[in-house]
């Protein structure tokens, strides 16, 4: 995410490995304070976390932000459940495209736009096995190629 005005915090690289990306979202997080003061000191973790949604609701499970380090005895819960802020008619759009097509709500990273934090979210579908040889193998072909034409460029 490579946005003017934007500042990535972590990237979920994994998830572009594991799964097809359909279709992808920008949504707003709830947050404490010590939470966006951990964040902006780039601790977090969006590995094995996925939205959930319930009660007309979005919620983002896993995702793991570090106590903040000078944080009280009020700090924050560093897995706990954090509520996505999305209208109400995208909720409704992403929970039927769950649904119906057997997809899956990942978050792909979290970003500073404009000083509030952001979770860029991805309807996705899993990959097989042999999806996942096929795009490392394609990846090796285009290194392999790419290697070859800086060779022959000298």
């Amino acid at each position: 995410m490579a946005k003017e005005g934007t500042k990535t915090i972590v990237q979920n690289r994994k998830a572009r490995h594991d799964y097809f990306i359909e279709e992808t979202l920008e949504a707003g997080i709830a947050l404490t304070g010590t939470e966006v003061k951990s964040l902006r000191l780039g601790r977090a973790n969006l590995q094995d976390s996925y939205v959930s949604i319930k009660n007309g609701e979005a919620f983002i499970v896993g995702l793991h932000i570090s106590p903040y380090d000078m944080g009280n005895r009020f700090n924050h819960d560093p897995l706990r459940t954090r509520k996505l802020l999305l209208h109400r008619y995208e909720i409704i759009k992403l929970q039927t495209q769950i649904q119906k097509k057997g997809l899956t709500l990942i978050p792909l990273s979290l970003y500073f736009k404009k000083g509030m934090v952001k979770v860029e979210l991805a309807v996705a579908r899993g990959k097989k096995l042999y999806d996942k040889r096929d795009d490392i193998a394609a990846k090796d072909a285009k290194r392999e190629i790419d290697r070859k034409m800086k060779d022959y460029s000298r």
